[in-house]
Order: structure tokens, then C-alpha cells, then sequence
């Protein structure tokens, strides 16, 4: 596997650059960091979560392609720089460092399409105090947002059993939050975006037809029908429930034959609607016509589906919002730093204590995840110290970005590739929709 093969993943986002991505605190800090003499200290940072959404089995790490490109773009020009003297944020001192920033640390990761678990060391960001907590609410804005709805479209990847999934929830989030989440989905497993920025920008396949207000823009359904065979052909898909469906399904196949492509099935009760519009397409000759349903799918519904005769899905609303978990709550935190500017300094580990269950583990971590003898997940290991020799060649941390240069960009259909690989070697109940805790503990070493 090539991590240093360099691959454009398209455009950057609009703005002048993504330091103001980040929250007043993280100024602050280096303010009184440079202040204190303890900016330039060698520090670790990790991202990781304490707990899984509830009943979730895994977790889907997602989003890190776009963090490599956020830690490259993490630059205070010009625009910022003024925008940070005229509100008083920080000194003239903190202005004149940050005008020369440039991340000249080193990340390494769970590669993007993984799994994760409770306490996995997701991220590892290492390098000065200084130039380490700056990149705290981006990468956790990133890594956050994606990795929720990867795994929600994980989910409705396993509910689907190998049937086309299309992501379809642009006009449910925000625009931008669009584009992240069509290619969060297609990490997690879907197939195709009707959002062609999506596909615009991360060669993701996109799809799309016709509405209802295309239909009811015309003097009739068979105007309509006949307007979009004639325009996009007959291996089109013709949307059927404007009106009366099963007219609609007749009208549909005389007028494009049975080489018409789909129909779709946007309300009602699909799976009653669903065995009907079979049973019809089958009779009027379309057997090969596939079935298309669409209408708050979940990964519930989706599964309540599996009997039908639904050849794709199409996922809206639930998706962008990580069905009910719209966040993985991953944290970054300060694992281990030096008591000096001394880059041969040691590291010393560090980790805040709480009540609350808010407590972590200090020290520098590896990961492994430990196989059974069949090859199936049955443990998450970290630690800190040598790693054992049994789990040597299970360790799954990558190096990312190294002396501030991104070393690991990769095609995004790789990304998904691997998920499908990881999300196959759990054990079968990972892919159950039942509530439960992860699907294999996480064990310290």
C-alpha cells in the first residue's frame, strides 16, 4: 500500500484560508504559551473518543484526506492577520509568530475508511505546543462531522446487503456540510451523489432524473413521461407516484418499452408498493426495469426493506444528519509534552483527571487491533510502552504528514475499498441494527 503517492482531491475550500476555522481560545493560548516560554515545548496530541454513539458497534474513521488539506491551508495572511490586530484577539508578539506559521510537525493516523473503537488513537499530531493546539478545532470540526456520517452510511451500506445506495441529502444540510457528508457517504459505503459539487470535486459518480415538479410543470404525466424519454432516453429513470402509481407504472412502459431503466417510488408504503409495481412491471414486460425507492430512508427502513423487490435506495435526511448521531465526539487532547524547549527533552506522559467519565490516558500511543484465528477482530489494543511482538505487524497507525509535508494522500475509491475490507473482518454481530456496546473491547497495555 503506497501512502506517498500524491493525488489532487480537487478544489480548496472558499475561503482565504481555514486558521480562523478554529476557535478565540486557541489564540489565547499560544498568546500565554509564548508568554510563559512553554510554546516551543515538544508536544503529542491525540484525537480519540471515549465512547461510541449508543447502540453503535464501530465507528468510521472519515474525513482525514480533507484534514491533510486543512493542515496545508492552515496559513494567517494578510486578511486574517488583520482581522485578529483590529479585534484585540492577541499582542502584536503573537501576530508577528503567527504571520510565519507553518505546521512543521509530524500526524500519524488510523488511515481514512478504518474502524475504530473507544480509546483508539485516532490522530496523532506531534510537534511544538505551539504549532499543535492551533490545528485543535479543525481537525476535530473534520474528523467529527465525517466520521458520523461514514458511519451511519456504514450501516445502511450492511441494512442494503450489496443493493445501490445513492446519497441525496444536500438540500438537508449545509451547503458546504453537503460536499463533506456525499464524501463521508461514499467512504461508508454508498455508491453514487446527486450533489455534483461531490462529484465535481472528489470524481465521485453522481445521478439524478427528474422530480415531481417536473412532472406537474407539464399538462400531464404522459407529457411529462414522454418529454423526459425523448430528452434523456429510455434507459431513464421515470419518478411514478405524482399521481395513481399503478397508471402511472403502465404509462411509464408504454411509453419508453421495456428497456425502460427504473421507476421510483417516492411515498407510500414502500415495501406493499414496491411488490406491487413488480408484480406489474413484470407483467407489462419490464423485468429488467429496476425499482428504485426513495422517502426518509434509515438504515432501519432499509433493512425492513431486504424482502422487497427494491433493486437501489436513495438516502436523504437521516444520512447528512449521522442518523441521530450527527457528531462521533471525538476529542483532541494533550497526551505527553517536554518539560523543555529541548527538542532531546524526553517526553513526560500528561492527562487530565475527572469525574464524569471526561478522564483519559497520558503517554505517546500505538494501536493493533489482535485477530482471532480465523482473522476476525477480537481485540483493540494501545499502549504506550514496546510493542509486543505478536502485534507487531497488526500496529495501525500510518504517517500522514511528516516535517509539515503531507505524505499520504490517497484516491478516495481506496479509502472506500479498505472500509468495506475493515468493516468485513469484524465479527458478524457488527452489522447488527440491535442496540449494543462495540463490537470488540478496547484493552491498554
Amino acid at each position: 500500500m503506497n501512502f506517498g503517492e500524491q493525488h489532487d482531491l480537487g478544489l480548496p475550500v472558499d475561503v482565504p484560508s481555514t486558521a480562523l476555522f478554529t476557535d478565540h481560545y486557541e489564540l489565547t493560548m499560544l498568546q500565554g504559551a509564548l508568554s510563559s516560554g512553554t510554546a516551543d515545548r515538544r508536544s503529542v496530541f491525540e484525537v480519540f473518543t471515549r465512547r461510541l454513539p449508543e447502540g453503535r458497534r464501530y465507528g468510521v474513521v472519515a474525513g482525514t484526506g480533507r484534514v491533510l488539506d486543512a493542515v496545508e491551508n492552515f496559513r494567517f495572511d494578510s486578511g486574517v492577520l488583520d482581522f485578529l490586530r483590529e479585534r484585540g484577539v492577541v499582542d502584536a508578539r503573537t501576530l508577528e509568530w503567527l504571520a510565519s506559521y507553518r505546521f512543521g510537525g509530524d500526524i500519524w493516523g488510523y488511515p481514512e475508511g478504518e474502524v475504530y473503537f473507544p480509546g483508539s488513537p485516532i490522530l496523532r499530531v506531534e510537534g511544538s505546543f505551539a504549532e499543535c493546539v492551533l490545528l485543535e478545532t479543525v481537525i476535530l470540526s473534520i474528523l467529527n462531522h465525517d466520521s458520523a456520517i461514514a458511519a451511519a452510511a456504514s450501516r445502511m451500506a450492511s441494512a442494503a446487503g450489496g443493493r445501490p445506495l445513492i446519497e441525496m441529502g444536500a438540500r438537508r444540510t449545509h451547503e458546504l456540510a453537503a460536499v463533506a457528508a456525499s464524501r463521508a457517504a461514499y467512504v461508508g459505503g454508498f455508491t453514487t451523489t446527486s450533489n455534483l459539487a461531490s462529484g465535481f470535486r472528489y470524481g465521485i459518480p453522481t445521478v439524478g432524473t427528474s422530480a415531481h415538479s417536473f412532472t406537474l410543470v407539464h399538462d400531464s404525466e404522459r407529457d411529462a413521461f414522454r418529454a423526459q424519454v425523448d430528452a434523456l432516453g429510455r434507459g431513464t429513470t421515470l419518478l411514478v407516484d405524482t399521481y395513481d402509481v399503478t397508471e402511472a407504472v403502465r404509462m411509464a412502459v408504454e411509453i419508453a418499452g421495456p428497456e425502460l431503466g427504473a421507476v421510483r417510488i417516492d411515498s407510500g408504503d414502500l415495501l406493499l408498493v414496491a411488490h406491487r409495481v413488480r408484480k406489474e412491471l413484470d407483467e407489462l414486460g419490464a423485468t429488467g426495469t429496476r425499482i428504485v425507492v426513495t422517502s426518509d430512508l434509515d438504515e432501519y427502513a432499509i433493512a425492513s426493506l431486504a424482502a422487497a423487490p427494491v433493486d437501489a435506495y436513495g438516502v436523504g435526511t437521516q444520512l447528512v444528519t449521522g442518523s441521530g448521531h450527527p457528531t462521533a465526539s471525538m476529542v483532541y487532547k494533550l497526551v505527553a509534552r517536554a518539560r523543555s524547549a529541548d527538542p532531546k527533552a524526553p517526553l513526560e506522559p500528561v492527562a487530565k483527571k475527572s469525574l464524569g467519565g471526561k478522564s483519559s490516558h497520558g503517554g505517546r500511543k500505538w494501536a493493533a487491533r489482535r485477530t482471532d484465528a480465523d482473522g476476525f477482530a477480537e481485540a483493540e489494543v494501545v499502549g504506550t510502552g514496546p510493542v509486543p511482538a505478536a502485534l507487531a505487524e497488526s500496529l495501525l497507525q500510518v504517517e500522514l504528514v511528516k516535517g509539515g509535508d503531507v505524505i499520504a494522500r490517497e484516491p478516495l475509491d481506496t479509502v472506500r475499498e479498505r472500509h468495506a475490507a475493515a468493516r468485513g473482518l469484524l465479527p458478524l454481530s457488527a452489522t447488527q441494527l440491535s442496540r449494543g456496546d462495540a463490537v470488540i473491547p478496547t484493552e491498554y497495555l
